[in-house]
This record gives structure tokens, C-alpha cells and sequence, in this order.
């Protein structure tokens, strides 16, 4: 179905993709005229005022009823002059706002895009526009007219409008062009295309089967398509196979496509004792090799921070601090002394963050400066809190935003590093840091600076690519102290012991064996049908914990679930749970959005690093009582305070005490957190846990995702399930591998050395 019309509202458009939910004035649906509609899907570069002719479908969606689904869509030119003055003063056009569109449509009538166009020196006519802004007007109208000429290209060959600006920032004006000259460049820019549609794309602008840009192209894709599952690298063999598969040429076409792009630099092999050769794309062997050097470069530079009467300032801190330290911790403390590089690795209970406060002071009263931060913003708050030190997220450290996609298509720049002003730095947390921001923050650190990585290496590796902690660990090239003694007061926690039971590959302790002194706070309710699962989470929920102590789930409690999906999964828990705990009422202000309602007291997380963002908070400690900042980090945890439909805003107050307003156009950037998945709660801790394991896909199912969830817990766990679904994921131990090099090259490297 065709329809044309006029956008008089934007009600939603991600940034990152361009999805769009807009309001669409028609003027005529069977026969009838005036109809406003509701319109969805990619639509990138659109504005108010723009008009447009959709092609699609209308469907039902079962809470916001009729909408008009875009499967394709074309710009128009305005056609009158009030609908152009709209057009080119609505914010698109760098520039020009509402008061100069006007000026311009005034002075040149329906000559105005021509003028634009082809006589940008005459919009200096009109006061206040320079030659200079006449020129930026013209380039910026033309920039994104051009835009919509690659939508409506690629449209044709089923590659979707979201992908479309990713095209045009890389190739520019003339995208066109170097699309029909080689369809196989889309590969190397928009992350996530589909080599399917492209590969058709070529073979239907007459590309030959066996031509080499054909075959280079379904290599590097094969390559990128590993990453995707933490994989750095694969074996040459089964590479091969799966690119004969994919494409259905010969092995010999294949193996001197190989050879070309080992030749230029775009793949490259390691060939490691066993014979085995493995293949990496460029940057993920130039990473792991730079981590492997640097981390080997800072380990054996000068010890310019060693401390001679390190043992003397240990029984300080013993006296200090009322506490004595165990030998394995004074042995880390002295392993930091002895060594600018130090791993400190161990299980709940074994004293890591006693190590962290005591390192810390010691160095601290010697004048050192230590610098303590996690890769997440709740792994950072979760380390302030335990050690009473401010912490930093690793990319606020590292004046970094978010890794582009760009790392992962081969495209980074040699990153040269921010200076770390430090000379001590502490990485908690250390098993969420993938590959690329192990680098980043290596390429940060003047040799001479002390480098301590804390973290257990058992619990779920990080999103991105690689297994830095595990692979280091396992190197025995850094020297690394492991915490295996679980303290006397931790081991009357039942969630301590059963969480080094469930990392030895064991079930959870009988009670007949817990001795008398043992805390009551391991629960376990053997449930298998999904209905009753939840009934079971909503009455704990909703006043049943109270029994066991002054729980409030608003204050308190944590729902953790290893999946997003199905009846258990987060997103039809949060449903549930905001119905049971924080319900309709015409009294609390709501906002539709992104498929889901955001209520005033919803308990909600940021789910994106949004480091733009503004907060203030009371810090009754200054003499300003407010305290102003930037950023919102992902895993934040937070409450909406307000909803305002005027301003089209929502603001929020964060666990730390950050308030923040959201504009509606960036309510993509939270979702409810009443139920979280264990991957989300990585770095945080909770003091009560109820974590409920359905029967879903087996992957998810996993000893390290079970023995992370367990961990979250400070007071209280509760785990609803079946026990057979209990005892598979202790045995489901595969899903932990990835197939990485740093461990080869960190060993290689040193005994090169």
C-alpha cells in the first residue's frame, strides 16, 4: 500500500538504528480525507515537516493499536511554499532555524531550492547570512538530499534504511557508485549486514561467482561473524569450510583469496606449537599482541614504587584497622610490592576487598597516588561503597565513549591513550574487561606505574571479545596470587559455600551438613512449572520476605533471571512485577514507549553509556549543597521521580543520588530493572536475590552464569527452579570457551624476552 502525507509529530526515533515511530498527516485512505496515522520503521533523516511517500502495511499492535509498518519510503520535495519554509527550518539544514527559513522562502518564493542548490551566494542577500553560512546552508541541504538517494538504492536490494547513514558517513556523495563498482564494501561498514543480501546485490549487478573481491569479502565476513560470540580468532580449516559453504566455490579459489588478504594485511595466521594455524582479522591479532607487549613492557620496567619496609607498614594497617591479615593476603600485598603488574584472583569470602583498602592505605601514606575503578558504572559504585574510596569507570578514566562498530570492521585507529595520572591503578572486576578496553587502557599507563587487576576469573566472561583475565591467569607470566581460603565469618554464609560448591562442579550443600552456626540465607524452592515460578517470585515480592527481615523490594530486592525471553524472561517479568508493585493509577503519571509503559515510582536501568547527559544531586558534606555532573552509565539502577507531558521529559533519581530529566527521545536508553538478567547484574550486588532458573535454551544455562548469579547476593538469596535444571547448568562447563591468542602470544612473548 502507498500512502503519502506530511510528518507532523515524532513520537520515538532511535539514534543508534533511525527506528522511528511518527504521527503522519494523510490526506486521503479509501476515499477518506484528513486522516491522521500512526507510522513505524527505519526512517533515518526524518524530521517534522518532512514529506514523505511510505510504502507498507497496516497492522494491529496489541497496546497501541493501527499503525502503518514501512517496509520502504521515499522523500518528497515540498509542495508548497509553507510546507518548504517548514522544511528547511526544521533543524536539518545547519544553519537555518524557523526565523531564516522564513527570510528565505519570503525573498526567493519557489525558486528557493534552486537557489540552495545551484545559487548558494544569494541567500548572502538576506541579512545576517554570510557568504560563508551561504555556502554551509547550501552543502548541508544538498548532504542530506543526497541521503535519501542511497535509502532508496539499497531499499532495492532488501538492505534496510537503518543501514543507510552508516553509508553515507563512510562513503560520502558518491556511495552510489562505489556500491555498483564493488556491492562488498557494505560488509566492511555496516556491522551486522547480512552477506546473503549483499552477495545477491553483486551477483545481480553481474558479479562472477569466483571473483576475488567475492571471495575476500565472504573471508572477512566469516571472521566478523565469530567475534560475535567473544571468539577472537578460528582455525584455518574449519574457516575455509565454512566459507566454501557460504559462497559454493572451490577450495583453490578460496585459498588465493586467503593469500591475497594475508598479503595485505587485512587477516593474519599464527601457527602455534601443535601446528594448528589460526586466523584472526587484523585488529583483533594487533590487539591481542599490543596487550601481550605492553603488559609485559610495564611488568619489567623499573620498580620505581617499591616500598623497602613493606612488612613493617602491614602491621600498621593491622593495628590500624583492627584486623589480621591472612597470609595469602599478605603475600598479594607484598606480590604488588615486588611487581608493577599483579593479579589478585579468588572466589566470594577470600578477602580481595580487605587486599584493595590495605593496598591502598599503604601506598596512599607514602604519598602514591591510586587510582581504584571497574569496566561498569555499578561495579565502580559497588568497590567505592566496600573500600570507602572513589571509584571510576574504566571508560571515564580513559576519556573514552563507546567502542564504535568501526573496532570490529577493521577500521580503528592506532589508539595513542589518554596519561593516566596515577601511581597505582586497581581494575576491579577484571573478568567483564574484553580485549579492546584491556588495550585502551595499557596503551594509558607510563611504565613505572603499578598495575593491580582484581577479579574472578569463574564468573561470566565479558560481552565483548576475548577472555583477557582467564588468558592472563593462565599465562603464569604475570604473577598472580589466588585466593583459595574461604574466611572463618564469610563461611557461615550458606550463598559463600554454595557458590565455591557450584564452581567445583558440586550441587548445593544438604542442610543436614551445614553446621549450627550457619546463617539462614540460602534458600532453595524446587518448582518446575513456569506459572507457579512466578506466583512464587510475586509473593516474595509483594510482603512475603518480610517474614525473614525488613525487606522492601523498592530498597532491597533483586529478581535475576538468565534469559530475556518467555514468561520468565525480563521482559515479561518486569510486566508482571510493575503491575504487582507498582500498578495503574490516575494518580501516578505514565509514558508509553518503546513497547512498554514507564510509570512514576518505576524501578528502571540505563542500558547504553550516555556520557552527554546532565545530573545534579545533594551533597550535604560541601558548601554546595548541590553537586552538578554528567554521565549515566550502563547497569545503573534508578527510580522515576516524574513524568511531564508538557516538557516531554522524564526524570529520574539514580541509586547513587544522580538525578537526571530524559527527553522522550531518550527513553531507549532505560528499561525496567523490577527483573534483570544475571549478565546485567555482573559487577553489582543486591542484599536480597531471587533468582528463578526456568527450563530455556541450554547455552544460557551455564555454571559460571549460575555461580555470577549466586554472587550478587550480600544477605539473602532465594533460587526458584527445578533441580534438574540446577544440576545441568553446574555440569555445563563448554559454553565458557572462546577461542583466543593472548595467552599463546603473552607466553611466547616472554620467553622471547
Amino acid at each position: 500500500m502507498k500512502l503519502t502525507g506530511e510528518i507532523t509529530a515524532i513520537i520515538y526515533q532511535n539514534d543508534v538504528n533511525s527506528y522511528t515511530i511518527a504521527e503522519m498527516y494523510v490526506d486521503k485512505i479509501d476515499g477518506k480525507e484528513d486522516n491522521l496515522i500512526t507510522i513505524v520503521g527505519y526512517l533515518p533523516f526524518v524530521v517534522e515537516g518532512d514529506e514523505l511517500k511510505v510504502i507498507g502495511r497496516f497492522v494491529k499492535h496489541r497496546e497501541y493499536g493501527k499503525q502503518f509498518k514501512v517496509d520502504t519510503f521515499e522523500k518528497l520535495m515540498p509542495q508548497t511554499l509553507d510546507a518548504l519554509e517548514g522544511y528547511i527550518g526544521n533543524g536539518m539544514i545547519k544553519g537555518v532555524g524557523p526565523a531564516t527559513a522564513h527570510k528565505i522562502v519570503g525573498t526567493f518564493g519557489e525558486d528557493t531550492i534552486s537557489v540552495i542548490k545551484f545559487q548558494p551566494l544569494k541567500l548572502s542577500q538576506i541579512r545576517g547570512i554570510t557568504k560563508e553560512k551561504a555556502l554551509e546552508i547550501s552543502a548541508s541541504f544538498v548532504e542530506h538530499w543526497e541521503v535519501w538517494q542511497i535509502v532508496g538504492f539499497l531499499e532495492k536490494f532488501g538492505i534496510g534504511a537503518e543501514n543507510s547513514k552508516k553509508v553515507y558517513d563512510e562513503l560520502g556523495i558518491n556511495a552510489i557508485e562505489q556500491i555498483e563498482a564493488n556491492p562488498y564494501i557494505l560488509i566492511d561498514i555496516a556491522r551486522g549486514v547480512d552477506f546473503k543480501q549483499i552477495d545477491k546485490m553483486a551477483m545481480d549487478l553481474g558479479m562472477e561467482e569466483n571473483n576475488d573481491k567475492r571471495v575476500r569479502s565472504a573471508i572477512k565476513y566469516s571472521l566478523i561473524r565469530i567475534t560475535y560470540n567473544g571468539h577472537c580468532c578460528t582455525l584455518k580449516e574449519n574457516l575455509i569450510e565454512f566459507v566454501r559453504t557460504l559462497i559454493g566455490v572451490s577450495g583453490d579459489f578460496i585459498e588465493d583469496s586467503y593469500i591475497n588478504l594475508k598479503a595485505s594485511g587485512e587477516i593474519y595466521e599464527e601457527t602455534r606449537e601443535n601446528g594448528d594455524i589460526w586466523v584472526y582479522l587484523a585488529i583483533f591479532y594487533k590487539t591481542e599482541e599490543s596487550i601481550a607487549k605492553k603488559i609485559l613492557s610495564l611488568d619489567n620496567a623499573k620498580n620505581f614504587k617499591f616500598i623497602k619496609n613493606i612488612n613493617k607498614e602491614l602491621g600498621k594497617i593491622e593495628i590500624i584497622d583492627d584486623i589480621n591479615l591472612s597470609d595469602k593476603q599478605k603475600e598479594a600485598i607484598e606480590a604488588v610490592n615486588d611487581h608493577n603488574v599483579t593479579i589478585i584472583t579468588g572466589g566470594p569470602g577470600t578477602g580481595k576487598t580487605t587486599i584493595i583498602k590495605s593496598i591502598i592505605q599503604i601506598y596512599e601514606k607514602q604519598g602514591n597516588k591510586v587510582v581504584l575503578c571497574a569496566p561498569t558504572g555499578r561495579a565502580a559504585k559497588r568497590i567505592t561503597e566496600t573500600t570507602g574510596e572513589e571509584a571510576s569507570t574504566l571508560h571515564r578514566l580513559l576519556e573514552i565513549g563507546k567502542f564504535d562498530d568501526d573496532i570490529l570492521l577493521n577500521k580503528q585507529q592506532e589508539y595513542q591513550g589518554t596519561p593516566i595520572d596515577a601511581d597505582l591503578i586497581i581494575v576491579d572486576e577484571m573478568s567483564m574487561v574484553d580485549m579492546f578496553l584491556m588495550n585502551y587502557l595499557l596503551c594509558s599507563i607510563y611504565k613505572g606505574t603499578k598495575l593491580i587487576l582484581v577479579g574472578d576469573s569463574d564468573q561470566l566472561p565479558s560481552v565483548g571479545p576475548g577472555i583477557v583475565l582467564k588468558d592472563l591467569i593462565e599465562s603464569e607470566t604475570v604473577t598472580t596470587i589466588h585466593l583459595d581460603k574461604v574466611f572463618r565469618q564469610a563461611a557461615k554464609s550458606q550463598i559463600v559455600v554454595n557458590a565455591h560448591r557450584v564452581n567445583d562442579g558440586k550441587y548445593f550443600l544438604p542442610k543436614n551438613e551445614l553446621s549450627d552456626d550457619s546463617k539462614k540465607d540460602f534458600f532453595v524452592i524446587d518448582e518446575r512449572n513456569q506459572e507457579k515460578i512466578l506466583y512464587q517470585i510475586i509473593s516474595l515480592c509483594t510482603g512475603r520476605l518480610q517474614n525473614y527481615g525488613n525487606y522492601d523490594f523498592f530498597k532491597n530486592i533483586q529478581i535475576l533471571t538468565p534469559t530475556k525471553k518467555g514468561m520468565l524472561g525480563t521482559k515479561e517479568l518486569n510486566k508482571y512485577l510493575q503491575n504487582a508493585l507498582n500498578p495503574e493509577d490516575k494518580l501516578r503519571d505514565e509514558k508509553k514507549a518503546n513497547g512498554v509503559i514507564f510509570r512514576v515510582g518505576d524501578r528502571i536501568m540505563q542500558v547504553k553509556n550516555n556520557y552527554d547527559i546532565t545530573w545534579e544531586k545533594e551533597n550535604l558534606k560541601k558548601e554546595e549543597k548541590v553537586e552538578y555532573g554528567t554521565g549515566v552509565f550502563n547497569g545503573e539502577i534508578g527510580t522515576i521521580l516524574s513524568i511531564s507531558e508538557r516538557e516531554k521529559s522524564v526524570t529520574i533519581k539514580f541509586d547513587d543520588g544522580k538525578v537526571a530529566v530524559y527527553e522522550y527521545t531518550n527513553l531507549e536508553q532505560i528499561e525496567h530493572s523490577y527483573a534483570v538478567t544475571i549478565h546485567k547484574a555482573q559487577g553489582s550486588e543486591y542484599d536480597v536475590v531471587i533468582m528463578c532458573i526456568p527450563r530455556t535454551a541450554p547455552i544460557l544455562l551455564t555454571r559460571n552464569l549460575l555461580y555470577t548469579g549466586i554472587t550478587r547476593a550480600k544477605q539473602l538469596l532465594i533460587i526458584i527452579g527445578e533441580k534438574n535444571t540446577i544440576e545441568f547448568m553446574i555440569n555445563n562447563v563448554d559454553s565458557k570457551k572462546r577461542n583466543t591468542g593472548l595467552k599463546y602470544k603473552l607466553i611466547l612473548y616472554s620467553e622471547n624476552n
